[in-house]
């Protein structure tokens, strides 16, 4: 029977590579026939390749799948982007909803390739694009700099403490004051990177002021955002953005009997959940649209911070429409909504 697909599904760890390879043929049955793992590094995928090779045919066009799973799957999309293959690398929160509704009731590093594999059979996906490299360097740059604002902290707590002892030693009060100092001028070096950057390229430049017309949000953020998404390549809607960031809701209910506590999901990309804390904050003080949201979610249900996670959720959904059109932020775009309605009426 004729090939339609060639599939090649892989789960990307640390150090290696779990595959599963599969065809889907013109009746649409789908076959999953090889199973194999590789080592996370350049000979590793040489191997794959060759062995994908060996056991494919050439007149069907091979696809290689995986999820972007941090910063481990990076090498091996890199290497099949470099070497001509299909790559299409998928949202992880896509391949985790789609195992949902497979008959799998134990979840290992050879299902979860299974999964991979029939998920790209079965679904029509992009080709990935390799990130610009002026994102990928400002996502280096902004997580660098996350790493030292948490090593900070950890030293002006153990400054604090070295304090307040009865008999602080004087020695380690000066080591510790020192590192709080180099770290200081990391960040500051960090910062100039970032900003040297975003000059050297007059779209970020002016994507950024667009982003930065919201209240809360500013150069930072917009920088971070922009970083972590590739300038949006993989998102197609906001509520994809939201489960990207891991701020969709996950709820747990069957029947009468089992009813769980909605909750945001905290599967997706930690470093854009983090960067939305401040602004959010910022924007529930100073804006009047989302002082009434986040007001009207605490009389509802009397959560402050279930409130402050939705005002997140809006404001990471608000930057990626003003990206999309190209737009400033209008406070007042409510009220003239309204106002068209109330005429029209």
């Amino acid at each position: 029977m004729k090939e339609l697909k060639q599939v090649v599904g892989i789960d990307v760890a640390q150090k290696e590579l779990v595959v599963t390879l599969g065809r889907m043929f013109e009746d649409l049955s789908i076959e999953l026939y090889r199973y194999k793992v590789f080592k996370n590094t350049e000979k590793g995928f040489i191997g794959l390749t060759n062995w994908v090779k060996k056991l494919t045919k050439e007149e069907v066009k091979v696809l290689y799948v995986m999820e972007a799973t941090g910063v481990y799957h990076q090498k091996i999309a890199y290497y099949l982007d470099k070497n001509n293959f299909d790559v299409a690398v998928v949202l992880p929160n896509k391949i985790s909803n789609y195992i949902r509704t497979l008959d799998i009731k134990t979840i290992t590093d050879k299902t979860c390739s299974q999964a991979i594999t029939r998920f790209g059979l079965e679904r029509k996906l992009d080709l990935w694009k390799r990130p610009k490299s002026i994102y990928k360097n400002l996502q280096q740059l902004t997580r660098e700099r996350d790493q030292i604002v948490a090593e900070r902290v950890t030293a002006k707590n153990q400054l604090h403490a070295e304090l307040s002892e009865a008999e602080p030693y004087e020695k380690s009060i000066k080591r510790i004051k020192a590192r709080i100092k180099l770290l200081n001028t990391q960040e500051k070096e960090i910062k100039n990177d970032i900003a040297v950057i975003v000059a050297s390229d007059e779209n970020i430049r002016k994507e950024i002021d667009i982003i930065c017309t919201l209240p809360g949000v500013g150069e930072l953020t917009a920088v971070i955002v922009l970083a972590e998404t590739n300038g949006f390549e993989l998102i197609r809607n906001k509520r994809q953005l939201a489960s990207y960031a891991g701020l969709d809701v996950k709820e747990k209910q069957s029947g009468t009997s089992i009813k769980g506590k909605p909750r945001i999901s905290k599967k997706g990309n930690r470093s854009l959940r983090k960067a939305m804390h401040f602004p959010a904050l910022t924007a529930v003080k100073w804006d009047e649209n989302f002082k009434e949201l986040y007001a009207r979610l605490v009389s509802k249900h009397g959560i402050k911070m279930k409130a402050l996670v939705a005002v997140q959720r809006k404001l990471l959904e608000m930057i990626f429409t003003l990206y999309k059109n190209q737009t400033s932020y209008d406070k007042d775009y409510l009220n003239k909504k309204n106002s068209v309605k109330t005429q029209l009426v």
